[in-house]
């Protein structure tokens, strides 16, 4: 299964409407949302725009938390995990959390197949011990290329994919 890893939107609408085209491209049966939707309507968007499960935890930008609640609890398919997720996907633990520094300590428990954080907008792969950690980098696209990530449960691939 292709999962998409998103972070980082902050509300520009127009990377992200990109990014989900590309996404429904490459056959993305999930997808994660790693923090900082900004404001609340961008979650409509992600929501509106792929039909399939989407997991969402907080971001530090994310301040209107009960809007947020609000929209996630109008699609079934969305489910908002609050600070941390904790999942089980094709057989494979998976974490997902905001901020790097929780994530890759997550990465090192050794209870994960897989760890994704966003929030440092940089774009990164790395092992830790038998764990993935990836981040899949900003959709605004202030501080680099916007991109998101897409993970392959299959083969435990992560693949970055720029939206431009």
């Amino acid at each position: 299964m292709n999962i998409a890893v998103v972070s980082d939107s902050h509300d520009n609408i127009w990377n992200l409407e990109r990014a989900l085209t590309g996404i429904g491209e490459r056959s993305c049966s999930r997808l994660f949302f790693l923090g900082d939707f900004c404001a609340p309507f961008t979650l409509a968007q992600i929501a509106d725009g792929f039909s399939g499960p989407i997991d969402v935890v907080f971001g530090n930008n994310d301040g209107d938390t009960f809007l947020l609640s609000r929209i996630a609890s109008k699609y079934d398919h969305v489910t908002l995990h609050g600070y941390l997720a904790e999942l089980e996907v094709d057989g494979l633990q998976i974490a997902l959390n905001h901020y790097p520094d929780i994530a890759k300590r997550l990465a090192e428990s050794g209870a994960y197949d897989a760890v994704f954080s966003g929030h440092d907008h940089k774009r990164y792969v790395e092992p830790v011990g038998s764990c993935l950690w990836a981040n899949p980098g900003e959709v605004m696209g202030r501080f680099g290329e916007p991109s998101y990530g897409v993970f392959d449960t299959e083969s435990r691939v992560f693949a970055h994919v720029d939206i431009r």
